[in-house]
């Protein structure tokens, strides 16, 4: 499980940032892609929005992968 820290001054990350930053998607374009085709899920929850907020403790799976928020 990979860890994926929001800002300190931040209350959330955007679900496209969150794979951004990961290295799960090459660029928001692609993060757009797969979410709205509905591969994303949150919190064992399909979510086709990709300004889906997450905030600590949510829990993003794609492709394998599985991301945790931290703040």
């Amino acid at each position: 499980m990979t860890e994926v820290r929001i800002r300190e001054e931040d209350e959330y990350i955007k679900l496209g940032q969150a794979l951004k930053k990961a290295g799960l998607v090459d660029s928001g374009v692609d993060a757009k892609a797969v979410i709205t085709e509905g591969l994303v899920e949150v919190n064992g929850q399909v979510e086709t929005q990709r300004g889906k907020k997450l905030h600590d403790g949510d829990v993003v799976s794609y492709h394998g992968e599985t991301l945790k928020i931290k703040k």
